[in-house]
Order: C-alpha cells, then structure tokens, then sequence
C-alpha cells in the first residue's frame, strides 16, 4: 500500500539525516578496518622488527604496508561516497513523499489501536475543513459517526494478517460545519513486529457527487431498515390542554429517533419517503405509537400524524382496529403542506372509519393554501393552526385579525380549535381572548418519553402547575 512506512513511523518523514542500522555497522568495520591498516603500516614504516632486519625484505614489506594503508584510505573514500549518495537518497525520498502528502487530493491516515489519529495529511484541511494538528491526537469520532466507524472497523478486520490486501470501503465523514462528506477509503490494520494489533492505516478520496448519492441513499436504506425492524423508535407525547378549565383533553404523538444521527424526525420521514421506504417508516411509527398509547389514561384523545398516502394504505383500517385504543379515542392529523390529487378518494378511505368514531385534523393550517383545501375538502373535527401563525398573535394586529377569522371560520363549520406551538405567557393570553378552545406548546408542556412525565400531567396540582391558565377578559 501506498505510503505504507509512514505508518510504521508514527507518521514521520524520514529525512537525510537518519541511517539504516546496516550502515552505522559498515561505518563500524570501515574505521575498524582503516585504523588496523593505518597502525600495522605505521609499525612496519617506523618500527620494523628484526625480521625486517635484511636489507633485501625491507623494501617489500615498506610496499606491502603502503598497499595496505593505500586500500584503507581508498575503502574509506569509497564508504564516505556511498554515504553521502545513501543520505542524498533518503533526502530526495523524503521530498519526494512530502510533495505526494502536500500535492495529493487523496488524505493519508493513520490510527492507533484506540482509534485516535497519529497522522493526517494536509488533505484533511480540503476534505474535511480540519488542519492535520487538528486531527492528531483526537479520536476518529471527531469526523466519523461512531456506527459508521465501527462498521468500518468491521470490514477491516475481515483481513487479520500484516500483508493482506486493503479493504475498500465508502464511509460517512463529518465536515467541520457538520455537513456529510462522502468518501471512498482504502485501509488495512498495523502490526506491530510482535504481530500485535497496532491499529489502521489508509488513504481516503472524495466520492464524486454521482456515487456520493449512490452511497449516500445506500446508507439511508440500511439506516431507515434498521429503525423500522429494530428498536429504532420512540413514542413521545406533548399534552392539550383545554384552554378554559386547563386540564389536558388529549395527546399528540411524535416519533423520536434513536440513532447517533442528530437528525430531526421530519428529516428521517423525507429521507424514507425519498427512498421508498416512507410508507414503511411511517406505518412502524403508527404501531410504536398505538402500542404507547395504551398506558395513558383515559378519556384522552391521542392524535397520531399521518400522510395522506398512508391514509390510503389498505394497511390503515386493520392497524387501528386491532390496536389497545378505541377508535373514538384517536385523531388522525394531516400533515401534507402539499395539495392532494384526488380528495374524492381520500375522502372514500376514512369516511368508514370516521363513521366508527375516529376524528379527522388537518395540521398546520394557515401556514399555506394546501392546508385550507384540506380543510374545505374533508371538513375535518379538528383544525390546528401552525405555529407561525400563533408565534408573536399578542404583538402583531395582522396575525390577531386572522386567528379571530380562523376562530370564526372553525366555528361555522363545526370543527373544534387548537392552537399549536403557545411558547410565552402573552401568546396564551391573546389565543384565549379570541375564543380558541385547544391549545398546546412548550408553554403548557414539553413532548415527554417518559411515562412517569405522563402520569404527571393528570397530577390535579400539576394542571394548575408553573403555567396555570387563566381565562382573560374578553372584548
């Protein structure tokens, strides 16, 4: 693999300076060799022994020791030149990879065994807005979810030994500004000389946008998949209140995601619905719904989101009959902001269920023309106006005017009224004073998992609690 020996290196170039183990031992033997020639031609020179006492061996021996210092000298020049080129060697090896790290689009890493960067190329600045001395030393969850990290890590260690080939893999990065980067990894586990497991080392690459979307809907499927057969759901309830007496009337039920994804709930549903697998997560949501709903009291209500293709699901009718919840405890909000194709068949699908005793809202009206044909098309029991419309009633004359024709409006078609998203003292104040019956918001009480929270709701001094709801004076 490419650039393999940094890793082995934690990271670190080598440079000119640094000499093999086998050359400093050559230097050894070569200044061990030159200082024994240099010291018997010496003696031969100056201190002949008797030996060379006869003129006539003299000579011979003068030349034999001259050779001998002569070999030295020629084997020291030859060391101190393959020396040199060796250095020159390691210095244009160097350089050469410092210009790849520094040119290459493509990011180098290495991790230790406890997944925490000990090297990163300059790419990460590029790919992932983070500056290589940024990286080291931080754990891989710094730009990896910790599901995708350990299903990479997975697919890595599929491959245990020092020389086996790399794994290719796409993973999910994390950008600085918390948007995804997709990116095509090439790694493969470190060893140390021992055989122990040392940690990772790879190189990744941005995907192009093609297969960046490719990938990107590959993992939403597994994601999505995994949340709709695993435990991937979560019931939360937040209480509506009756706006003249203060006791809660009802329920609405929102989904919560269990995930390492801090994704919003409308996010999941959009990423499912763009999948195909919106019907899917929308019915798994209905059913964690249902089956939550049975440990509240009654006579609430429980108001369950749905789309107008779920409504139409033939699925719909046998989940809510064979649920723990009668149906004349159940409410079901439209949620499209979108205008839907045939009402005439929408209509067909909920009327025998509405006859049974099942109430219809539409949601979020007055946020759009979508939502008021809803109402006009299906006149539903229930109409809940959007929070942009309730947000900053008390301070604006426009938005009072149109609560006090939507309070009207409701009124002559027989359908009850909740206003949605009530966060401040004043903004009840002005709901209740143009008649609005319903409300809810995290003025009167946050959406709760707990059921101990639920139980607390129905506590007779919790309804009169922090928020206690006065009727004002009407004009």
């Amino acid at each position: 693999m490419a650039f393999a020996s940094l890793s082995r290196s934690q990271g670190r170039i080598p440079d000119g300076r640094r000499r093999l183990p086998g050359n400093h031992l050559l230097a050894c033997l070569f200044g061990l060799n030159f200082a024994f020639s240099l010291t018997v031609a010496t003696a031969l020179i100056l201190t002949p022994s008797r030996l060379f006492h006869h003129p006539a061996l003299q000579a011979p021996a003068t030349c034999v020791a001259l050779i001998v210092a002569a070999a030295a000298v020629v084997g020291a020049i030859r060391y101190v030149r393959a020396d040199h080129g060796d250095k020159e060697g390691h210095q244009h090896a160097a350089e050469l990879i410092d210009t790849v790290l520094c040119t290459s689009r493509e990011w180098l890493w290495t991790v230790d065994d406890r997944d925490i960067f000990t090297f990163s190329s300059r790419a990460s600045a590029s790919l992932l807005g983070y500056e290589p001395a940024e990286l080291i030393g931080q754990p891989t969850t710094t730009v990896v979810a910790q599901e995708d990290s350990d299903r990479a890590r997975s697919s890595i260690l599929a491959s245990q030994e020092p020389d086996s080939p790399s794994s290719v893999i796409t993973v999910r990065c994390r950008h600085r500004d918390g948007s995804p980067v997709w990116v095509e990894t090439s790694c493969r586990p470190r060893f140390t000389a021992g055989g122990e497991p040392a940690g990772f080392e790879g190189t990744s690459r941005l995907l192009t946008s093609a297969s960046a979307q490719e990938a990107a809907a590959t993992r939403s499927r597994e994601l999505i998949t995994e949340i709709i057969t695993g435990q991937g759901l979560l019931a939360a309830f937040q209480p509506i209140h009756d706006l003249e007496t203060g006791r809660i009337i009802g329920v609405e039920a929102l989904s919560r995601f269990v995930s390492e994804e801090s994704f919003s709930a409308e996010h999941w549903f959009a990423e499912a619905s763009a999948i195909g697998l919106g019907a899917e997560l929308e019915f798994a949501a209905l059913q964690t719904a249902l089956k939550a709903a049975e440990d509240l009291p009654l006579p609430l209500y429980i108001a369950l989101n749905i789309s107008p293709a779920a409504c139409l699901d033939p699925r719909l009718p046998g989940l809510l009959e064979n649920s723990g919840v009668a149906l004349g405890r159940l409410v079901l909000e439209l949620t499209e902001r979108l205008p839907v194709e045939e009402y005439g068949l929408l209509a067909a699908a909920l009327d025998p269920l509405r006859q049974c005793g099942l109430r219809l809202a539409v949601d979020d009206a007055g946020s759009g023309f979508a939502s008021m044909r809803h109402i006009l098309h299906l006149r539903p029991d229930i109409i809940k106006l959007d929070r942009s419309l309730i947000a900053g009633i008390d301070a604006d004359t426009g938005q009072y005017a149109l609560g006090a024709a939507m309070v009207e409006f409701a009124r002559r078609i027989q359908a009850s009224l909740v206003a949605e998203g009530i966060e401040t003292h004043a903004e009840l104040t002005a709901v209740m004073g143009l008649g609005m019956s319903s409300g809810q918001g995290y003025f009167l009480g946050r959406p709760s998992i707990q059921r101990r929270e639920w139980d607390s709701w129905f506590d007779q001094d919790a309804l009169t609690g922090p928020h206690e709801i006065t009727s004002p004076a009407r004009t």
